[in-house]
């Protein structure tokens, strides 16, 4: 039964994907953390750990769901590869940074830092102005130099240590550059591909920190069981929300995106 719901979890997922650009993390994180704190007590392991295996099985769906989400987004001619390359590539260095940090880091200060920077993140796009208004005037502006490199490294660090993708930092950042909110949340996707890989890879190698395996279905901090079912049903959210995609109005897509970083940060806040 836990499978299942994680599955449902997965499709709800797929969904805020292919839509906004959140590679899931969202959705994961707050979901396995709760249902890894409920399950399993204070004293266990896994109940423990459960902060950074919640982070790094997300990392892990979101290579399934960046993928996925991204092939969908260039059949309906989302994808601007100008905004793509070579930012995906500093993102990968700030990730290996992130990566390490997480880590090392305890899992309350990784879920209190994931709480700030949802809070953060919210403020600036309710208060600053570019990103819950966009006109067809306004032209797309590419990405300076500096933005690629520093921003992407700065994207990479944060997105990886806190296990969400870095779509909360490039949704707006592309938002603000002009481009209206589907082909924004569209480029989220591959971008989030560089943190998922490199994140994946850190929380399997941390396994050598540890004095014993956590369980034998969790290799360093990933559980692959959850990572299973949570893909298997992102895979169905991605096909069935894809259809949507042209058909969201670009106001009504922006208030949703910020509706739902309220929702997520509310459920953290909760747990």
């Amino acid at each position: 039964m836990l499978y299942v719901v994680l599955a449902l979890f997965g499709a709800l997922s797929g969904v805020t994907t292919v839509l906004f650009g959140f590679g899931g993390g969202f959705v994961v994180v707050p979901v396995l953390y709760g249902v890894l704190t409920a399950t399993h007590g204070a004293q266990d392991a896994i109940g423990q750990a459960a902060m950074h295996i919640a982070v790094a099985t997300s990392t892990c769906v979101m290579i399934v769901n960046s993928i996925a989400a991204t092939r969908k987004h260039q059949r309906n001619g989302n994808i601007v590869r100008a905004y793509v390359w070579p930012l995906a590539a500093f993102i990968g260095v700030g990730a290996l940074a992130g990566a390490w940090a997480a880590t090392s880091a305890s899992g309350d200060l990784v879920r209190y830092a994931f709480i700030a920077y949802l809070g953060v993140t919210i403020l600036d796009c309710l208060l600053r102005q570019g990103f819950m208004a966009h006109t067809d005037t306004q032209g797309a502006q590419p990405l300076g130099q500096g933005v690629i490199v520093g921003g992407g490294v700065v994207i990479g660090a944060i997105a990886t240590f806190l296990g969400v993708g870095g779509s909360v930092m490039t949704v707006p950042l592309l938002r603000r550059r002009g481009l209206p909110m589907a082909k924004a949340a569209a480029m989220a996707n591959p971008l989030t591909l560089p943190v998922a890989i490199v994140g994946t890879l850190a929380y399997m190698a941390a396994a050598r920190e540890l004095a014993a395996p956590l369980a034998p279905w969790i290799v360093g901090y990933v559980d692959l069981l959850a990572f299973a079912a949570l893909a298997l049903g992102s895979l169905v959210g991605i096909r069935l929300a894809a259809p949507l995609i042209p058909r969201i109005p670009d106001r009504l897509h922006a208030r949703v995106y910020v509706l739902l970083l309220v929702l997520v940060m509310v459920s953290m806040v909760l747990a």
